[in-house]
């Protein structure tokens, strides 16, 4: 840790000093400095999916919980990234805190959260939020706005009194992470980089290695 540089530090060099470090209890630290610091969603990221073929695409969404399980984040499973998910369940993601000059990569594999899980997030939402979850056929072509406009409209009188209930194509994933990075700026693009991997089964914790920038 640096004057001008208050967030807490990357572990300390040495094999027992990384190995005993939490990656999550890190990212956790970075992320709520990128809360105060970020003029705008510090939750948003890369989201990087594949096809069965392989081809990849990306696209920006919202982290919306993190533990030592992993990353989760909500969407429409008839989306081209809910599609591309269910049919090659692995994924990348990426933090970019331009305010901080910080990044933090992750990857591996992906799984639904339980009924339970996205049920609470789902009754969390906004109405409109919740109503709009229905209304859009999200990644297919649509007409025009007054499409979707007109969609909202009928599921909001279908839904006009009582709970809105969570659409069955709606839910969330989450990545189960096997490697994280964190990035840091350094003088001269002389960059720090230290990457966690997650032990195999059965040996619990990570193993960690520094990076060349």
């Amino acid at each position: 840790m640096t004057p001008d540089d208050p967030t807490p530090a990357m572990p300390a060099a040495g094999h027992q000093a990384e190995a005993a470090h939490d990656p999550i209890a890190l990212f956790n630290a970075w992320f709520a400095e990128a809360r105060q610091s970020e003029p705008n969603d510090a939750n948003a990221m890369t989201l990087a999916t594949a096809d069965a073929s392989g081809a990849p695409s990306a696209r920006m969404v919202l982290l919306k919980d993190v533990d030592a399980r992993g990353f989760v984040f909500y969407t429409n499973t008839e989306s081209r990234k809910g599609g591309e998910l269910i049919a090659n369940p692995r994924a990348a993601l990426m933090f970019h805190w331009k305010s901080l000059r910080r990044a933090v990569r992750v990857e591996g594999a992906v799984e639904r959260v339980s009924d339970a899980e996205a049920d609470e997030y789902f009754r969390s939402r906004p109405r409109d939020s919740r109503i709009g979850a229905w209304a859009s056929d999200q990644s297919r072509p649509m007409g025009g706005r007054f499409d979707l406009e007109k969609r909202v409209a009928i599921f909001a009188a279908k839904y006009a009194i009582g709970e809105v209930p969570r659409p069955p194509h709606w839910t969330g994933f989450r990545v189960l992470a096997r490697r994280i990075e964190f990035w840091r700026d350094r003088p001269f693009r002389l960059h720090e980089r230290i990457v966690y991997h997650r032990q195999a089964d059965g040996n619990p914790g990570w193993r960690t290695e520094r990076l060349y920038p």
